[in-house]
Parts: C-alpha cells; sequence; structure tokens
C-alpha cells in the first residue's frame, strides 16, 4: 500500500501544477445588459444575475442597481441569464448572442416561493423543495444577514439542529433528538452521530466537527434524519454539508469583508477577509478565500492570590482555502487546499463550585465567583491545525457521469487543562497530603494528531424517468491521543516516586493511544418517476475494522511499582447495511408529499481500561469488564408535507417521525474512578415535529420561522447489583429518562426589510430570533442524587475545612434561553455596510455542564458571548 505520505504528495503536486496553468485567453468583449422588474413594471433591486457561457461554462455574478438594471463585460460568445431573487420565480434567458455591439436582456419577474435555491442533497441537482425529505440551506446571504460565522451560528438559525459547544473548536452536532451525550476530549475512540461534509470531502473527526469558517461558503446544507445510505458511518441522525463557492471560468472578481466588536464586559473583537477569483485562461480558474478573526474574550479567571486575570478565553482563528478549476471537454479536475489553525487563550467555562476555590472555607481564601469567573492558577492554552487536501475529478461520458474524491485530512489538537482541582481531590482529599502538595500546579495536556486518507468513487445518470447514481467508499484513519499530568515538585515534596516506565518523574498520569481503523463501503440509490409519483430506494453495505494500542501509566493509573504499566490492546468490527425507501406524491403544482424509511448506523469502538486506584470496589465493579461497544443504529419512520402558500410567495413545510434506536452509545462518567466508558443501551427513540414557515410578501419584505417540537428518551434500564445484593439504576441509564444534549422544544426566526434610501442606495434591517429548550449534558445528570455535591466526602481530608456547609446544590439541567440578534444595514454599490448587536438581552446560557470527579471537585458550566456590537463592511471589486 502507498504510505499515506505519498498520497498527499500527488494531491499536492496536482494543485500546484494546476494553480500554475498559464493564461491564454485573449478573447474580445461585450456587454450584456438589461432591466429587471415586477409584474407590474416596477424596478426591483438586490436580484442575482448569472451570466454564464454556453461553451466555457464560464460565469459571472452581479446584482441590480435601486433601478433594476444590471450590466456585465464578458467575452463575445452565446450566453445564458438567469435571474433570481426571494419571493420571485427565477427565470432563465438561453441562447444570448454577445458581440462586441453586445445584446439585452430584460426580465419581468413573476411571485413564486421564496426557496429557489438548488441543493445537492441526493448527489444530484434539484430544487430545494423538490427533496423528499426535510432538509433546510441556508444560502450566502442568509448566512450573512443572519451574521453567521460557523456551524454554531447556523444551528442557532435551524430548528432540529442543536450544535454543542464544548469549548474552543469542540463542537458536538446533534439532530432530531438522537444524541448520546457529551463527548470530550479524552474520548478518542467515540464516532459521531452527524455527519460533516466541506463539498464531496468528509470533515468530521469522532470528537469534535471543526468550526470551519463560512466566508465565501454558498450555503450550508442540514440533511435531517439518517443519511446512511449516500453518506455513511457518520450519518446516523443526518449530515451538515458545507458547499463552498467554486473557481468561476473566465471571471475576474475580488471580495473582502473587515469588521470589529466589542463585548460587554470582555475586550475588543474583530476580522479581515479577503477572497479573488482568477481566470487561468479559457479553461481554468483559481479562487482563494483567506480570513483572520480575533476572538474577544469575555471570561474572568480567579487566581489564588484572589487577583483576577481578564478575558482569558480570546483567541484567534485564521484560515486560507484555495482551490483551482480545469476543464478540457468533459474531464473536469478541482483541487484544493483548505488549511485552518484556532489559538485560544482559554475556555468559556464559569466555575459554580471549584474545590479549591469556593466560599464554603474556613482555612483557606474564601472565594465568590461572579456571573462569568472560573477558578485558575495557571493559563489553559488551546490550539487545533486543521489542514485538508483533496482532489475532485469528473468526467463525462454520454449520458453518465463519473466522480473521484480523494481527500486527506490532519488534524493536530493540543489542549491544555488547569487539573488542579481534580489533582487535589486525588492528592489532598483521598491520599490526605497537606496543602503545598495539593495546591501545585497541575497542568493536564492533552494532544490529538489525526490522518484521515479516504476516496469515493461514484457513477451517475439519468434518463426520462429514472435517475441513479453508483459508488464505492474506502477510509484509512490513524489518530495517536496522549495525556500527561505534570505535578513539578511533587515527587521532592512527599517522597512518593512517581517515575514509571513511561511516566517520567512527577508525570502522575500518562497515557499513549494509537487508534487504526479502516472502513469500506459499496452504495446505490435510483429514483423512478412515474408521473406524479417518485418512488426512491437505495442500500450502502459496510464494513470497519479498528485496531487499538493503549498504554497507560503514572500513579494514578496504576499501582507504581516501577516494573510495570498498563497495556490494553483491543480490535473490534463490523459489517452491515442501511437501506433507505422514499415515496413522494406531488399532489398538484403546491403540494408534494413524502413518506420514508430509512436506517443510519455509527460504528463501535474500544473503552479506555479505568483508573484503577482511583475507583472504589463498587464503582470497579460497576464500570470495569466494558472493553469494548457495539455498533449504534437506528430506524427513522418519517411522513411530510412541502407546499407553496402566498399565491406562490411562501412554502409551509412539515414532517413527523419516530426514530427507534438500537444499542445507543451512552456516554457515562465512571464515578470515582474519574474515567469514562461507553455503554450500550438496548433501546431508546426518538419523535417530533418539525414545522417550517417562509415567505416573501413582497420584493421588500421576507422571513422565515422554524420550530421542532421533541420527545426523545431511554426505552431500556442498566442495573449494577452489589456485594449485598442490591440493584441499582447506573448512571441514570433508567427507561423513561431524556436523551442527553438536544432540547425539546426548539424555536428559530429571522425576518429581512429593505427599502430604498437613495436612487443608488438600499437599506435593510434583519432581525433573528433563537429559542432553545432545556435539556441535560449527559444521561448520568439524571440519576437519583445527581446535583447534590457532598463537600465532606473525602473526611477526614476535607480541603479547606471545616467548612461552612456539608452540601452544594445545582441544577443539572440546563435551562431554556432565548437570544435575540439585529442587523442594520445599506447596500451601495459595491459596498454592504452594517451595524449590529448580538445577543441584545446580554443572556446568560448554559451551553453545557462541565465536571470533574463526579463533581467532586468541581462543577461548572460552558456559556455564550455576552451582548456584542459591532461593525461589519464588505466589498466586491
Amino acid at each position: 500500500m502507498v504510505p499515506l505520505r505519498h498520497r498527499f504528495a500527488a494531491v499536492a503536486l496536482t494543485i500546484a501544477a494546476i494553480f500554475c496553468f498559464p493564461a491564454i485567453s485573449d478573447a474580445a468583449d461585450g456587454r450584456v445588459s438589461g432591466v429587471v422588474r415586477d409584474a407590474q413594471g416596477n424596478a426591483v433591486p438586490g436580484v442575482t444575475v448569472v451570466v454564464t457561457n454556453q461553451v466555457t461554462h464560464a460565469a459571472q455574478t452581479i446584482v441590480t442597481g435601486t433601478d433594476g438594471g444590471y450590466s456585465a463585460t464578458v467575452p463575445t460568445g452565446v450566453y445564458t441569464v438567469a435571474v433570481s431573487l426571494k419571493g420571485f420565480g427565477k427565470q432563465t434567458r438561453k441562447d444570448l448572442e454577445v458581440g462586441a455591439a453586445g445584446a439585452a436582456a430584460d426580465f419581468a419577474l413573476e411571485p413564486r416561493a421564496e426557496e429557489e435555491v438548488t441543493v445537492t442533497a441526493m448527489l444530484r441537482e434539484q430544487n430545494l423543495q423538490d427533496v423528499p425529505f426535510s432538509i433546510v440551506a441556508p444560502t450566502e446571504t442568509d448566512l450573512r444577514r443572519a451574521g453567521a460565522d460557523d456551524i454554531e451560528d447556523v444551528a442557532a438559525n435551524v430548528a432540529g439542529f442543536t450544535v454543542q459547544n464544548l469549548g474552543p473548536g469542540q463542537s458536538q452536532v446533534a439532530m432530531r433528538g438522537v444524541s448520546a451525550g457529551q463527548v470530550v476530549r479524552d474520548q478518542p475512540g467515540v464516532k459521531e452521530q452527524v455527519g460533516a461534509y466541506l463539498d464531496d470531502s468528509i470533515i468530521s473527526l469522532s470528537l469534535f466537527t471543526p468550526d470551519v469558517d463560512l466566508f465565501d461558503v454558498g450555503r450550508v446544507e442540514v440533511l435531517r434524519g439518517p443519511q446512511g445510505t449516500l453518506f455513511g458511518a457518520g450519518s446516523l441522525s443526518g449530515t451538515v454539508r458545507y458547499i463552498s463557492n467554486q473557481p468561476e471560468l473566465g471571471v475576474r472578481k475580488y471580495f473582502g469583508e473587515f469588521g470589529g466588536s466589542f463585548v460587554s464586559g470582555g475586550s475588543v473583537g474583530g476580522n479581515a477577509k479577503f477572497g479573488f477569483n482568477l481566470p487561468l485562461g479559457e479553461s481554468a480558474a483559481l479562487r482563494v478565500a483567506a480570513y483572520y478573526n480575533h476572538l474577544a474574550g469575555y471570561m474572568d479567571a480567579v487566581q489564588p492570590d484572589l487577583s483576577i486575570n481578564e478575558d482569558v478565553n480570546s483567541g484567534d482563528r485564521t484560515g486560507v482555502r484555495a482551490s483551482a478549476r480545469f476543464g478540457s471537454g468533459n474531464l473536469t479536475l478541482t483541487p484544493r487546499l483548505l488549511y485552518q489553525k484556532v489559538e485560544m487563550d482559554g475556555w468559556n467555562r464559569i466555575d459554580d463550585y471549584n474545590i479549591l476555590g469556593n466560599p464554603f472555607t474556613t482555612t483557606r481564601p474564601a472565594v465568590r465567583l461572579g456571573e462569568r469567573e472560573q477558578f485558575t492558577q495557571i493559563g489553559e492554552p488551546f490550539s487545533d491545525e486543521f489542514l485538508l487536501a483533496d482532489l475532485n475529478i469528473g468526467y463525462r461520458f454520454g449520458s453518465v457521469n463519473f466522480n473521484s474524491i480523494t481527500s486527506y485530512t490532519n488534524r493536530d489538537v493540543l489542549v491544555v487543562r488547569d487539573a488542579g482541582a481534580l489533582t487535589s481531590s486525588i492528592t489532598g482529599g483521598s491520599i490526605g497530603l497537606p496543602a503545598n502538595v495539593y495546591t501545585l500546579d497541575a497542568p493536564l495536556d492533552d494532544a490529538t494528531e489525526a490522518s484521515v486518507w479516504t476516496e469515493e468513487l461514484r457513477l451517475s445518470g439519468s434518463s426520462e424517468k429514472f435517475q441513479w447514481v453508483l459508488g464505492g467508499f474506502f477510509s484509512d484513519t490513524r489518530r495517536d491521543y496522549g495525556q500527561d499530568l505534570l505535578v513539578a515538585g511533587f515527587q521532592d515534596l512527599t517522597g512518593i516516586p512517581t517515575q514509571g516506565l513511561r511516566a517520567p518523574k512527577d508525570v502522575l498520569f500518562f497515557s499513549d493511544l494509537g487508534y487504526d481503523l479502516t472502513q469500506f463501503a459499496m452504495f446505490g440509490e435510483g429514483t423512478y418517476s412515474t408521473g406524479d409519483f417518485d418512488l426512491t430506494a437505495g442500500l450502502r453495505y459496510y464494513n470497519f475494522s479498528e485496531d487499538k494500542e493503549q498504554v497507560f501509566d503514572g500513579i494514578f493509573a496504576q499501582d507504581n511499582t516501577g516494573t510495570q504499566i498498563v497495556s490494553q490492546p483491543g480490535s473490534t468490527d463490523a459489517s452491515g447495511v442501511a437501506p433507505r425507501f422514499i415515496v413522494s406524491y406531488k399532489a398538484n403544482d403546491k403540494i408534494r408529499l413524502n413518506a420514508q424509511a430509512s436506517r443510519g448506523f455509527r460504528l463501535g469502538g474500544i473503552n479506555d481500561p479505568l483508573n484503577v486506584p482511583l475507583c472504589t470496589a463498587q464503582d470497579l465493579a460497576t464500570f470495569g469488564g466494558q472493553e469494548n461497544w457495539e455498533d449504534e443504529t437506528a430506524w427513522n419512520y418519517e411522513v411530510g408535507a412541502k407546499t407553496r402558500v402566498m399565491g406562490g410567495r411562501g412554502s409551509f413545510n412539515v414532517a413527523l417521525y419516530q426514530i427507534d434506536i438500537n444499542d445507543l452509545q451512552a456516554t457515562v462518567t465512571a464515578g470515582s474512578c474519574s474515567s469514562r466508558v461507553i455503554f450500550n443501551v438496548p433501546d431508546a427513540r426518538s419523535r417530533g415535529l418539525e414545522v417550517e414557515f417562509a415567505g416573501a410578501p413582497s420584493e421588500n419584505f421576507d422571513f422565515s420561522i422554524s420550530g421542532a417540537f421533541n420527545n426523545s428518551e431511554l426505552k431500556s434500564s442498566l442495573t449494577s447489583t452489589d456485594s449485598s445484593g442490591n440493584t441499582s439504576i447506573v448512571s441514570g441509564i433508567q427507561e423513561g429518562n431524556r436523551l442527553p444534549t438536544v432540547p425539546e422544544i426548539q424555536i428559530a426566526a429571522s425576518a429581512t426589510y429593505q427599502w430604498n434610501v437613495t436612487s443608488d442606495a438600499i437599506g435593510y434591517v434583519t432581525g433573528t430570533f433563537q429559542y432553545t429548550g432545556s435539556r441535560f449534558t449527559q444521561i448520568g445528570d439524571q440519576a437519583a442524587g445527581f446535583g447534590t455535591v457532598n463537600l465532606n466526602s473525602f473526611a477526614p481530608n476535607t480541603i479547606g475545612g471545616p467548612l461552612t456547609a456539608s452540601t452544594f446544590v445545582f441544577d443539572p439541567e440546563l435551562p431554556s434561553y432565548t437570544i435575540v440578534n439585529l442587523r442594520l444595514g445599506m447596500l451601495r454599490g459595491k459596498w454592504d455596510l452594517s451595524l449590529y448587536g448580538n445577543n441584545l438581552t446580554d443572556e446568560r446560557a448554559f451551553l453545557a455542564l462541565d465536571q470533574e470527579r463526579g463533581t467532586r471537585a468541581r462543577v461548572g458550566y460552558l456559556t455564550n458571548q455576552p451582548l456584542t456590537i459591532g461593525l461589519t463592511a464588505r466589498v466586491n471589486f
């Protein structure tokens, strides 16, 4: 087998060669111009006009001015001109001959539903309303008006789609209530439940989805429900696809965006973004988009001397995406490179209780933390480098299309956490060492490096009544993960030997884990049209295997005799099928009814061994012996309707679903062991309703509102029996308990009004509203008694004791929250200037519960950004 580095080098060389393709065009120019009006003859500004050469397929995009006029300079030839605007039907004029004298094409728009968006959710082009299942696809304009910069911002405007913020660069995506609990950095073997793609290349890795900047992204497709047939193992409950703007042949343009913001109670943020599209002769083009974001900090860290470090969670995100396109006859090559680096100074974590900093102590300084404060002894920097190199080869022979998508991704993540609270709960609480030991600095370094090689081959075609796609997929993943907890000075102060076979002196915990995962799949899907009925059937066969090498050392991992380490290698494999069946009935021009049954899957994995020296006997019996976990599968049953209303200017869509889940991969905290393991819960269920209403009553006003109502719960219980024969529920895994991380109710709404300010300027105002209901972070948060911390659980070694209270009580159910944003802007010529306010009510939302040592060491919450005021300018030139 060819080594990955050689494959990557081949892709890189191909990219370099195409980027250097010489310019060879000196064609004469002409001009296409015209005016766009409505049915009453009024000029319509803000209409998108696309002028495409019918021979070279070179395309140029412009926008009509306040007089409805447009003009584009193009090489002479034969062109297609297409115009589109929300609230109006898309119109196209073909075979327009453009000579040196130019050509004119005027349009009169007719009212039509606002979803004039073409998507590729079924790996073929379709109108959004014609896709026979639940899908949302906010366009570049929608994203810009909402101020969306990353996937979390997208989720805020799409009901039924949630992104749990787990810290910088660590987003956990869920759809339709299917979630097994928060996945954190020290669970590198866990697989994703929602797949994320950049165009046709998968970018989601097991732990978290990279927060790719949305600059120069044409749309984001959110495909609700299992998508395992076409998109594979990571799409158990849905798929997210970033569809980037592709290189445009024959077009030279530049575009940029810059701005600044101020966070209430925090620091200043800003961004600078720039992109361009350049022709490289008649048959090649280059497109580059680069961005820099300075992310404002708003969290303050109280130190042991009670001084405060302000705005500790500031950081930077920098990236560049470069792609080329070369077309010759029926052959098209599209290579691309994406590089992004995120560097953060700290975390968006609120500490509610910290064993080293709390108001209950009488022998340590009392600490009362504010609304957006945490207690730390050291900094907590984070870095995340992400690289994607891919090559899409397309060839058309007759009525059949062939595509090869080759991709290589590499991700290098280094997380530094202040583990002072966790370590002190062991050294001071469990062992009973003095304060000069348990207050030593304890940085916990988590390092992950993952590389993935994928290859997908597809054949597709269509006839008058039948459309089909066949393909094969292969992936090879290598992931290396390690932790080390350095407590400098521990051995000298205590006399306890710490050096093991792999753990250096004063490293109390050490791990080195390696994973090799290969996956193979074959898939196919076809749609047969019989007039008003469309019948779709598809099937995917998959096979995967995973091998894992695990090495653990240090006194927190084993008895530290100095002569052994904990080594637990393992392997797992599985195979299966993921079918899909869809029936779509077009009742009339305004109503389409859909029904489907589909299956999704999530690959299994191998658990880490427990930190045995930290476990009680009961926890060792309850959580031990769980070496592997099995594939998780889900059957989705769904009916829905997509309708056009308001005389064609609006749409009303509804979907009703039930998802039956087998072997849910539940993430649980292993009690006193300071470990996490995965249990398979035999049965769970999610059912719900999604409703979307959108419209554009006039060219001046458009709106959308969506709601998701979900009821997801466990249908099985897991129990444990102690040495006395007493049976108890394991970590809240009890029939009837809710599935975690997803709300029961989610509502998103937006509205935009625009008007003519002057003869050459358009003003607009956009408001967005987001309501997210209550939810839990993990299944175990619903366990009996969870939410009450026994502050004397380490007695007689109570840190800071005697204490003024015996318990600390918190609510593990994260409360609902509401976010309101407003943007006021003006379009004038090449400029788009806007003033915005995000989180206008300064809502402090709890996004996830963050705990250590089963809440005995620390209880905190990840939180959102406070009220933010900013300015943004975008220019096309």
